[in-house]
């Protein structure tokens, strides 16, 4: 089930609020588990069982590992179990594929048979909840969190379905407190509509309009130029509304049920330099990176070189955590070549490196080259739609694109990227003080029948998956 169906929107949320809302507040923890699973089981309900495994293996651990601690002991054996069996679980799902497929080329290569091969489906969220659960394990071994003291919190913790297939992830400490008591209230209700409608209106009259460009663009064998630079700009336009979109929609439901979640984007195409996106792009991924592997890696305390290796190593370990394909390698492979040359040619102010501000248009520039690598289905196409993007096949829109572009996507690459730029402005404009917010409020008003619009939209196509769903 997704969050842009009418099953979801008429449906399931309609039902799941209400029996939310009318049941004890002792029970609402199980009420969330078992409405997440029913979300999450739509699909393939034989799945669940990863879930589940999920949820009793580390609560399990977690409870040991606190329990030894408790002892005097440090409990790194049931550390290393979690880690250990999560990561299994992962790379079995997520790189068995891939793997195979490549070991099968190395031999075929050579002239001896493929191994026989049953291709993996791989389960929806897998990546956000995997690292969510090792998460809590890691902190209760660290002492950063304390262990869940009721299973029914802990499931509702792992299941929780507004975040639970495409992020963010979100760490056991950020909702702990809130798992045991949350406040519930009419404001936050409204927020959380408001919130839900922004996300929904980026993902169904933005992302969705543009996508067809993008899937013309990268399904040419030789893109022009104009060709490149439009699928380009399409697709930098449609991954940041569709994933940006489904953050909110997810923090928006957080908060009908009384979460606050972190905030998972915030406004990444103004950034000066590569470092500032990665503050501001999928926070809880890059937090969650540096966190549990830059910082153990070393992070920036075992002298420069170090520290490069250790800045490209969590971006390739980055770009894989996305999907088990060689571009995925390179998009991270080029993050972390970034990082390492912005931390080599930053200066020291104090005790801390400032990474040295460049123009927002060539950070931008860095950025969509590097989204080229990532949508590409195999790196041949990549290089092909580079060859296009620089001029080896000609400049102008070729025919076979031609016939394929409607008027209103174009225009709504052009509104996104203006909104890239908009959208902070106004935020601060809202910030400015309480007068401005009184008089900028009736403006959110404009949402409704932009949702309404949207909800349109999305009854006259047959399928709305958010891009993330395959990572």
């Amino acid at each position: 089930m997704v969050f842009a169906s009418n099953v979801f929107l008429f449906l399931f949320l309609p039902a799941f609020l209400a029996v939310y809302y009318a049941t004890p507040r002792q029970g609402r923890a199980f009420v969330i588990a078992l409405g997440s699973y029913v979300f999450y089981g739509w699909w393939r309900p034989d799945f669940l069982a990863l879930v589940l495994l999920s949820t009793v293996l580390d609560h399990t651990c977690g409870q040991r590992i606190a329990e030894a601690q408790a002892r005097g002991e440090r409990g790194r054996a049931w550390l290393t179990l979690s880690v250990i069996a999560n990561l299994g679980l992962l790379g079995y799902f997520k790189y068995a594929n891939f793997g195979i497929e490549s070991f099968n080329l190395l031999m075929t290569s050579v002239g001896l048979d493929p191994v026989a091969w049953s291709a993996v489906v791989l389960p929806v969220g897998i990546s956000f909840y995997t690292f969510q659960t090792m998460s809590y394990t890691i902190d209760v071994y660290r002492g950063a969190a304390p262990p869940v003291q009721r299973f029914r919190d802990f499931m509702c913790y792992v299941a929780l379905f507004p975040q639970l297939v495409a992020g963010p992830i979100v760490r056991y400490s950020d909702v702990a407190e809130q798992l045991r008591s949350r406040t519930h209230s009419l404001a936050k209700l409204s927020e959380g509509g408001r919130r839900f409608m922004v996300g929904f209106c980026k993902k169904v009259l933005i992302a969705d309009t543009v996508a067809p460009l993008v899937d013309a663009a990268f399904k040419l064998p030789e893109p022009t130029m104009a060709d490149a630079w439009l699928g380009a700009a399409a697709y930098t336009v449609q991954l940041y509304y569709d994933f940006s979109g489904y953050s909110d929609m997810a923090i928006g439901l957080g908060l009908m049920l009384g979460f606050r979640f972190p905030e998972n984007f915030n406004h990444p195409y103004i950034s000066r330099n590569i470092t500032e996106f990665w503050q501001r792009w999928h926070i809880s991924l890059s937090t969650w990176l540096r966190d549990y592997l830059y910082v153990p890696l070393g992070g920036n305390r075992r002298g420069p070189r170090r520290t490069y290796v250790n800045l490209a190593l969590v971006m390739l370990l980055g770009g894989l955590w996305h999907g088990a394909n060689w571009t995925f390698l390179l998009w991270g492979a080029w993050h972390g070549g970034l990082l390492a040359v912005e931390r080599r040619f930053s200066r020291k102010e104090g005790r801390r490196r400032v990474v040295r501000p460049m123009p927002i248009p060539f950070v931008m520039l860095l950025v969509v080259l590097g989204w080229v690598m990532f949508r590409a289905p195999d790196v041949h196409t990549a290089l092909g739609f580079y060859g296009g993007m620089f001029g080896a096949n000609g400049l102008a829109i070729s025919e076979a694109m031609a016939w394929q572009v409607r008027r209103w996507s174009v225009v709504m690459v052009a509104v996104g990227l203006v909104l890239v730029y908009v959208a902070p402005w106004w935020r601060a404009l809202r910030e400015a003080g309480a007068a401005w917010g009184r008089r900028l409020g009736p403006v959110e008003l404009a949402f409704v029948p932009l949702f309404a619009l949207a909800l349109l939209r999305l009854s006259a196509q047959s399928y709305s998956p958010f891009l993330y769903f395959q990572f």
